[in-house]
């Protein structure tokens, strides 16, 4: 059953490389919130994880810690 939290749409607005790597990640908007969506590709099927919703201003911090290999 779909998470009734969770929009059907997302518009991402920056991302990282994903041709180059197995893990990708995008930076999200969606119902005036951001989240971070990751995309792991090292097995094969790829396996899609996504951050809490934050306002923008913390998810911009999530994000630059992300960039900045800070995050966990």
């Amino acid at each position: 059953m779909p998470d009734p939290d969770r929009t059907s749409y997302a518009r991402v607005v920056q991302h990282t490389c994903d041709d180059c790597m197995p893990v990708s990640c995008e930076l999200c908007a969606a119902g005036g919130l951001r989240f971070i969506r990751r995309t792991d590709r090292s097995r094969g099927r790829p396996v899609v994880r996504e951050s809490e919703r934050l306002i923008t201003c913390r998810a911009r911090g999530l994000w630059r810690d992300l960039l900045l290999g800070l995050a966990r």
